[in-house]
Formats: structure tokens, sequence, C-alpha cells
């Protein structure tokens, strides 16, 4: 299996580099969409630490107890 960068037209897929097939060579394409060139990627951790959610400090070492919702008061 390989991977390949393309851009797609609105028609068809135009390929970043030639692809080693035949003419005509039936394939399987799974379509990931990438970022626009100059467009970084998103962190997950940085959009959450911007959020400045409010939780228990215990919040990571007990989360099962807070989804399960058997949390304590107190």
């Amino acid at each position: 299996m390989e991977k390949i960068s393309a851009i797609f037209d609105g028609r068809v897929f135009r390929p970043d580099q030639a692809i080693p097939l035949a003419p005509n060579t039936r394939v399987r394409l799974t379509i990931e969409t990438l970022p626009s060139d100059g467009e970084e990627p998103v962190s997950f951790l940085l959009t959450a630490r911007s959020l400045n959610l409010q939780g228990p400090s215990d919040w990571s070492a007990n989360i099962d107890k807070y989804l399960s919702g058997l949390e304590t008061e107190g």
C-alpha cells in the first residue's frame, strides 16, 4: 500500500507526484483531507487549555468516578 498526496480540482484528483501504476489499473482510494498550504494543524491540547475549563483538581486521577456520576461532595 502506498500513500500519495493529491489535489481535487472539483472533478478529478491530481497526484502531487508520479504514480507507479499502469494506465487503467483499478485502485481503492481512502480520502483524508489535509490542511491547505501554510495552514497549521490545530493542537487538541492547546485548544483544550485555551478554554480555561474548571474542574476538580483530581479529575485526571479519578476520571472514571466523575464519568460514572459516583463522585462524592465535600
